[in-house]
């Protein structure tokens, strides 16, 4: 292929590229942004917020609170490496409910948790005896990457799924249940094992439908998988579905959920790319008639940040500023989080997607 027909080849896939501007950045952490996630203020949305990690050891190693404004509300550090964090609402503690975020401390090989207070403050809940994960195994598969967290409808009980930075062909994530020790604070019991590997770089991202049941993790190098959340689903051990397989030029990783009345929504995966990562948007309720194929692209984006590993994304409306959700994404050049509001990521291109509407 000649210079210029390489050249024009390049112009021409520009000119289909959907490009997403984030409506504002998040101040930055200290040292090695990785992993958002949002908690929803119930009592006003506007006033949710953004917990993210900064990976790094202790001393330095931290969760960083913002609010929606990208303002530093909170720093928590002395944690040990901090990779992912995750959020839930409603665990049972000391009798009575409360919203949790819980994150990996990989260098301590556990999970550390933390009450969410109702102005938005966080509190260390980990019970003295620590949460340790991956137990009994050596090296670096017995330290923990990725979490996320699953409420089962039926019953209310939470569970924590989180990854590795090694793990086997099989049995590559753990789950465990989070409840109260006794004492008003939590503990973590270890239930299955479970999901595929292709053996190619690691797994990370792990992301959980609440309402359809499901959990799914980017194989970075090979694509993205499926199953039922529930540990005592009857089909538990059973793959659904294994998608994205095809058109990344990067590490597939962090994986988010944009959902929908009725089942539907959008599956966001990010492909890791220096400088202008782009993001890959599947269905959520998968083909008519097959629930979980998941196999047709819907869209492609860029989003300007720099090598993202996670995303987070709310279908919620947060306040006036973002009345259909939003989307964040690690930057890693800045070392901080962009946000996107999500009717900008629906809007952009020639296939528009779903808003969630004013709720």
């Amino acid at each position: 292929m000649s210079v210029w027909v390489l050249v024009l080849s390049l112009w021409l896939a520009m000119q289909g590229r959907i490009e997403v501007k984030p409506v504002l950045a998040t101040e930055p952490v200290s040292d090695d942004p990785d992993d958002p996630a949002i908690w929803v203020n119930p009592r006003d949305p506007a006033q949710s917020l953004i917990i993210a990690t900064n990976k790094v050891a202790a001393p330095r190693g931290a969760l960083y609170v913002y609010g929606l404004d990208g303002k530093i509300r909170q720093v928590i550090d002395k944690l040990d490496r901090p990779n992912n964090v995750d959020v839930e609402y409603g665990l049972m503690l000391g009798g009575r409910r409360v919203d949790i975020a819980v994150t990996t401390e990989r260098m301590q090989r556990r999970l550390r948790v933390y009450r969410i207070l109702p102005e938005g403050k966080l509190e260390d809940v980990s019970s003295p005896e620590g949460l340790r994960v991956f137990e009994g195994c050596p090296g670096e598969q017995g330290a923990p990457m990725g979490i996320a967290l699953y409420k089962r409808p039926r019953d209310g009980a939470i569970f924590a799924i989180v990854s590795r930075k090694e793990g086997p062909r099989e049995g590559y994530l753990w789950q465990y249940r989070l409840m109260d020790d006794g004492q008003g604070r939590v503990r973590a019991q270890k239930v299955r094992e479970f999901g595929r590997f292709s053996g190619t770089k690691e797994i990370e991202a792990v992301a959980v439908d609440d309402e359809l049941g499901y959990v799914y993790y980017a194989d970075e190098g090979d694509g993205i998988h499926k199953y039922h959340a529930d540990p005592d689903h009857p089909e538990a051990a059973r793959e659904l579905a294994h998608f994205g397989r095809e058109g990344f030029q990067g590490d597939r990783e962090g994986i988010a959920i944009y959902g929908l009345a009725g089942g539907r929504g959008y599956i966001v995966c990010t492909d890791q790319l220096p400088g202008n990562t782009k993001y890959h948007v599947y269905r959520r309720e998968g083909a008519p008639g097959r629930p979980h194929d998941h196999s047709e692209l819907l869209k492609v984006f860029y989003g300007g940040a720099d090598e993202t590993d996670g995303i987070e994304i709310t279908s919620t409306r947060l306040g006036p500023r973002f009345p259909n959700g939003l989307m964040v994404a690690m930057n890693s050049g800045p070392k901080n989080f962009l946000i996107y509001r999500w009717e900008d990521i629906a809007n952009a291109g020639q296939v528009k997607l779903v808003v969630a509407g004013r709720r």
